[in-house]
């Protein structure tokens, strides 16, 4: 008895979701954001000089500036500094993971101007929760694909 129940509400929950909307991208496209990815997992995390030492310092990346900076004259027992090297192809900087343009929304108007092939719409943090679910709806009837739209 239990199973059926369970399985009553497999079905259900697979009925109300429904599928991602995919970009539509050219077999180029596709093989450079797969580099990039390939490439982002072999990247350093970049910390702050001495991060470890004071904890008001935190991580996020400042590049070193000092005379006798170890870091700055890229000693090997240091963590690795920044450089143009660690980017990714030039053709996928800027997309979303997916391969989206995202462009940002804060009313449903937004949303008018948008290609749905390439474009997805991130709604806006300052963006309350009745306007949200208008910017969803609407986005969902001109599927349109919301990248936070979580309801």
């Amino acid at each position: 008895m239990a199973e059926k129940k369970v399985k009553i509400v497999e079905k259900e929950e697979a009925e109300t979701m429904k599928k991602k909307i995919k970009p539509e991208l050219s077999d180029e496209m596709k093989k450079q954001l797969d580099l990039r990815k390939e490439k982002k997992s072999k990247t350093p995390d970049f910390r702050r000089q001495e991060w470890f030492r004071y904890k008001k310092l935190g991580t996020s990346w400042r590049k070193p500036r000092g005379l006798h900076s170890k870091q700055r004259t890229n000693l090997k027992y240091r963590p690795a500094n920044v450089s143009i090297g660690y980017g990714g192809p030039k053709k996928a900087r800027g997309l979303h993971p997916s391969g989206f343009r995202e462009v940002m929304v804060y009313n449903p108007k937004d949303l008018e101007g948008m290609d749905p092939a390439t474009e997805a719409a991130r709604i806006g943090h300052g963006v309350g929760t009745k306007k949200r679910m208008d910017i969803v709806e609407k986005a969902q009837k001109m599927n349109i694909r919301v990248l936070n739209g979580g309801i």
